[in-house]
């Protein structure tokens, strides 16, 4: 009998004993995890100054094509290729003999009609005296006055016939119509020239030299305000990035705003001139216009890291009570360095995470540190997205 009650009073120990255990051990499995580490940073206002970027092709201010008059064949050649001009410098010569023969045709012609023309007004003449004494006919007056104003209407032509031929022979010598660098000849000496042809060369002024940009029609106002705004020699508000990434050391002004949008594109072109004494830029030179952006008051501004993309939606996750994480979404502005703009979603001084993003969700639980303070997680360039400009 006392073995039944001991082995019975074993059992009940070793069931309580296995029951406190299993206990334990749910409590353990349900224990919440320990904290996230991450980064925050306050949102906060500041300075909300950018640049907006636009393709732009580097362009002359003033560009001619030198396109031949007359036909005929290339007898000289006054230039360097490349090299600078002055407006009236000869540059070419087309073989002006056929075009002298014809001035001297013309010329002689002339005299000719003016010896009719004098002999003309001599008869006239002589036949109105005449006809006062009423000692001629009428019919050989009113033929004689007749034949003087053919002959007067004749030299008149040969006049014409001159200045025609005159300017054809002006025509065969060439001239600069501009200061400006002189390119590549395209005919050589001896070619056949004639008007409409290939153009003998081009000349482009290039000190100040222009960049074309295309604004987006809800930007004119903006442009014309910055067109009709004095700046000083000084002043960054375009800046030209050249092809190597570089920024050209002149600022730029604007110089033509066109007179119609695009209705195809809903654009409109802007020419802004740059100073190019050291002649560094080249017509057709592509490169970016950097238009600087204020809007004038300060702006909530935070890390752009802080930022995650979803659907083509903006994100950030912020630590509220109790150091647990909520996600909201935001509107973006211009990205501004390392820092972007927060049009909407976000208030100033709330706690935004920065680092860490990737290892938690909608109400965990963080554990906080200030960038560069120990505790803080390393930073993971998979959470950087994209901003919305």
């Amino acid at each position: 009998m006392k073995k039944v009650i001991y082995q019975s009073f074993t059992g009940i120990v070793l069931a309580i004993f296995l029951l406190a255990c299993g206990g334990k051990k749910d409590e353990q499995q349900q224990a919440p995890p320990p904290p996230t580490p991450v980064t925050a940073v306050k949102a906060e206002k500041g300075s909300a100054t950018y640049y907006d970027e636009f393709p732009a092709t580097v362009t002359a201010l003033r560009e001619v094509e030198i396109q031949p008059q007359v036909a005929g064949n290339i007898t000289g050649i006054f230039f360097q290729d490349g090299q600078r001009v002055t407006k009236g410098q000869k540059l070419y010569t087309i073989d002006p003999q056929q075009y002298r023969a014809t001035y001297d045709q013309a010329v002689a012609n002339l005299n000719v009609q003016k010896a009719n023309l004098n002999r003309a007004q001599k008869d006239a003449d002589r036949y109105n005296t005449l006809a006062q004494q009423d000692a001629v006919a009428k019919q050989l007056v009113d033929n004689a006055n007749a034949t003087l104003e053919a002959n007067k209407m004749q030299v008149a032509a040969a006049q014409a016939a001159i200045q025609q031929v005159a300017t054809n022979l002006k025509y065969t010598t060439i001239y600069a119509p501009l200061d400006g660098t002189i390119g590549i000849s395209q005919v050589r000496l001896g070619a056949a020239v004639a008007p409409g042809s290939t153009p003998l060369n081009t000349i482009s002024e290039d000190n100040p030299i222009s960049a074309d940009i295309q604004i987006d029609e809800s930007q004119i106002q903006r442009f014309l305000a910055l067109q009709n705004r004095r700046n000083s020699a000084s002043d960054s508000t375009f800046i030209l990035m050249l092809p190597n990434g570089q920024p050209y050391k002149y600022p730029g002004t604007i110089r033509i705003v066109d007179r119609a949008v695009d209705p195809q594109t809903g654009t409109l072109r802007v020419r802004i001139a740059f100073p190019n004494p050291e002649k560094q830029l080249k017509p057709g030179l592509n490169g970016n216009v950097r238009v600087k952006n204020s809007t004038g008051d300060p702006q909530l501004l935070i890390p752009y890291q802080a930022v995650t993309e979803q659907m083509s939606e903006y994100f950030v996750f912020v630590v509220g009570d109790s150091s647990k994480v909520s996600q909201k979404k935001v509107t973006l502005g211009a990205r501004i360095n390392e820092k972007v703009i927060v049009k909407n979603g976000l208030n100033e001084g709330e706690l935004v995470v920065t680092e860490g993003t990737q290892k938690i969700r909608e109400g965990a639980k963080v554990q906080v540190s200030q960038p560069g303070q120990p505790g803080g997680s390393r930073p993971d360039s998979s959470s950087r997205q994209t901003a919305a400009k």
